[in-house]
């Protein structure tokens, strides 16, 4: 059986704009990795309803699991949550659930909980709530579409939160052969290991560092006995270079 898929939609200006570094694809890409989902696509989007509303659509139609980052804070451009709602025709307000969990933590802080701060409480009435242990305000799941913050700290925790509840597939096993020869002198050979090991992925990775050319050669596969004929295979074919 092929592992579960996944895609991870990056929600922001911010993003967008070059302000901010993403850090939390690269994160959950590692996380599903262990989990045995495999993530297929990242898309980045504006804070534009219509264009979260159809890459939301698209994605939850393509993929076993998506996962969104960013929009679901207290200020007015934080529109995911209405989006979401949207995208699958879904109602949206202020949730008890939701808003008792935040009432409680700024009380105890003592924090006004004032208009805005609200805001993070408004979530669609078939979600189910991600726990958020960093600073409470929740993520939420709606069908197979799991919406989570984007400040990293945050984000990891609920990936954390989140993955228990997803059924996983075999977890992708990787090794990584250097080769000190270039591309171009490698490329026929490595073409004829991926036709024998059609279950092992190979990538090649290209490097120059002072004056040396060559190429890291990654093997990716969840069959931990085909990987390692793969990566024998490999190094038998450059014995000198390796």
């Amino acid at each position: 059986m092929t592992n579960p898929t996944a895609a991870m939609l990056v929600i922001g200006d911010e993003i967008l704009s070059g302000r901010t570094r993403d850090a939390n694809m690269y994160h959950l890409a590692g996380r599903l990795t262990e989990h045995g989902i495999d993530l297929k696509e990242v898309r980045v989007v504006s804070d534009d309803a219509p264009a979260i509303i159809r890459a939301v659509q698209a994605l939850s139609k393509g993929f076993d699991h998506v996962f969104t980052s960013g929009g679901i804070g207290p200020t007015h451009d934080d529109i995911t949550a209405d989006c979401i709602a949207e995208a699958f025709g879904d109602q949206i307000d202020v949730r008890p659930d939701a808003y008792d969990l935040l009432a409680a933590h700024y009380a105890q802080g003592g924090k006004e909980f004032n208009a805005a701060r609200q805001r993070m409480a408004r979530i669609p009435d078939s979600a189910t709530l991600i726990d958020n242990p960093v600073s409470v305000a929740p993520g939420f799941s709606v069908q197979n579409v799991h919406v989570m913050a984007g400040v990293p700290s945050v984000f990891r925790a609920m990936v954390d939160s989140v993955l228990p509840r997803l059924t996983g597939g075999a977890p992708l096993l990787s090794e990584t052969i250097q080769i000190n020869r270039g591309e171009g002198d490698i490329a026929g050979p490595l073409g004829d290991l991926a036709a024998k090991f059609p279950e092992i992925s190979i990538g090649s990775y290209p490097f120059h560092h002072e004056g040396v050319y060559g190429a890291n050669i990654v093997l990716r596969g969840v069959d931990a006995e085909q990987l390692k004929r793969a990566t024998t295979a490999l190094t038998q074919t450059f014995p000198e270079d390796t």
